[in-house]
């Protein structure tokens, strides 16, 4: 049988953060879903990774879900994303760290990796370049500026979010569809419920809001990660263009990538198992599973 999956909160960096985990060891794995996304998006990975012998735990991040939502702009910058992170695996313990991260929660991942908040023994990212690929493929030419195009109409006020939660949530269940066919029903739901709840959508927004230079900058970072670093990333996203997996082994010293053809942007619930598979695969060849 699976390991069972459990939900429960955690106190960190003065937030409460609604998680579910699975497995028990010391070593920690923590998954940061993306946007609009929850903890719900790993349900697939935490009962596998738990067989790998990894404590699992995915939490719903600020503003999200059953987590604490702050008000402003401000509290959504990358600075205190990153310290979540390292909150999260202070208070999880766990003699080895496991950082996995999906679209936003590769975002956060690939700059808590480089700004040194924690001392990792892995980096797993999902369909999330590293900042200076992103930035160089960005200023390259237009095609990555067209899928980018929310990103700039994110910085609006109150429009955003009210085309978000129009008809009860409707057009971000839509959105979803309309990317991928393989994302169960009661997943989208799930989002579409979170994300109309009050301040909901303003804090996912603020994301962007907080950091729209963020994105395509290692500033203060460091040079070359040493962290092993694998990159999964489904080849048929309709908002990251696939010229964002080339070049990122030039910042990891130990990095490979494997990508799926079909695999839309919401990758680990398009092809949850060849997800697992890759994982399982790779940790073991570097003596973590």
């Amino acid at each position: 049988m699976p390991a069972a999956i459990r939900t429960s909160s955690l106190a960190a960096n003065g937030l409460s953060f609604a998680i579910d985990e699975a497995g028990e060891g010391d070593t920690t794995a923590l998954l940061l879903h993306g946007f609009p996304e929850a903890r719900q998006s790993w349900v697939r990975q935490l009962p596998f990774l738990a067989e790998l012998g990894w404590h699992a735990v995915a939490p719903d991040l600020r503003g999200y879900g059953g987590t604490s939502r702050p008000t402003g702009k401000a509290v959504y910058h990358i600075d205190h994303l990153t310290d979540d992170v390292a909150a999260l695996f202070a208070v999880l313990g766990g003699r080895r760290k496991i950082l996995i991260g999906h679209d936003w929660g590769g975002v956060i991942a690939w700059q808590t990796a480089l700004r040194g908040k924690v001392a990792l023994d892995a980096l797993i990212i999902l369909n999330a370049p590293h900042p200076d690929v992103f930035a160089r493929v960005l200023a390259d030419g237009w095609r990555q500026k067209r899928k980018s195009w929310y990103v700039a109409f994110f910085q609006l006020p109150w429009l955003p979010e009210w085309l978000m939660t129009r008809e009860l949530g409707k057009p971000l269940a839509r959105m979803f569809r309309q990317h991928s066919s393989k994302i169960p029903d009661e997943q989208i739901e799930l989002y579409r419920r979170n994300a109309i709840q009050p301040g909901a959508a303003t804090a996912m927004i603020n994301y962007y809001r907080a950091n729209a230079r963020a994105l395509g900058s290692s500033a203060g970072a460091l040079t070359q990660l040493t962290v092993p670093t694998l990159m999964i990333w489904g080849e048929d996203d309709l908002a990251l263009d696939i010229a964002l997996t080339k070049g990122n082994e030039k910042h990891v010293a130990d990095f490979t990538l494997r990508t799926l053809p079909g695999v839309s942007h919401w990758v680990q619930q398009d092809a949850p198992d060849r997800v697992n598979e890759l994982i399982a695969e790779w940790a073991r060849g570097k003596g973590l599973a």
